[in-house]
């Protein structure tokens, strides 16, 4: 039953898949919640038959494809600063097989029907530009990372503009909060030196 599930410990993160899996999942859940959560809010006691009229599901799956990409951008930027401190005298090799492992993790999914070839592409070229400018300034505490996304993927709600009110703030506070809920649960579930030794010696690749 469920309510054993919620005592089952999770399990450690010792392989560069599985640390692959946590930013993948992590990533769509930080996302995909958020846009879930603040639609049902702004549609009040009409939530149910709003998430399940066809035209919003159609503009849900788009803002969730569209949104995908920050998560990775902001899961990863966490993921990254756990690792950082292990990163030894060639940082520049931890970050470049650090970068290839998101990105592969990005090329994972086709093209989404309701983005397009070149939007999806252009996207995944934000996504390497972000990820490489991580490494040129200091590790950003957990509750700071979302601060430059948080606009862009409020934004992207499947809400009419006409019904949005003033939410980036509530936003905001919603992706911090979670971001540093996966990074506790990111510190007690993986090695990082280890990890960081693997990907020094081009396990991503």
């Amino acid at each position: 039953m469920a309510l054993f599930g919620f005592f089952r410990r999770t399990p450690p993160i010792r392989e560069i898949k599985q640390l692959a899996d946590f930013i993948d999942e992590q990533a769509a859940f930080l996302t995909q919640k958020g846009i879930h959560d603040y639609s049902s809010a702004r549609a009040g006691p009409h939530a149910k038959t709003l998430l399940n009229e066809p035209e919003f599901v159609k503009s849900f799956e788009q803002s969730r494809w569209r949104a995908y990409p920050l998560g990775l951008a902001m899961v990863g930027e966490m993921v990254e600063g756990v690792l950082r401190p292990h990163a030894g005298a060639d940082k520049r090799a931890l970050f470049d097989e650090y970068i290839d492992l998101v990105l592969s993790i990005f090329d994972r999914y086709p093209v989404p029907e309701p983005i397009g070839k070149e939007a999806w592409l252009d996207a995944r070229s934000e996504l390497a530009l972000r990820l490489d400018q991580i490494s040129m300034h200091p590790a950003k505490r957990v509750i700071d990372i979302p601060q430059q996304y948080a606009k862009k993927y409020f934004d992207m709600m499947p809400i009419h503009e006409d019904m949005r009110t003033r939410d980036i703030g509530t936003t905001l506070g919603y992706l911090k909060l979670t971001l540093a809920n996966m990074h506790e649960e990111l510190s007690k579930r993986l090695d990082a030196a280890a990890m960081a030794s693997e990907l020094r010696k081009g396990g991503a690749s």
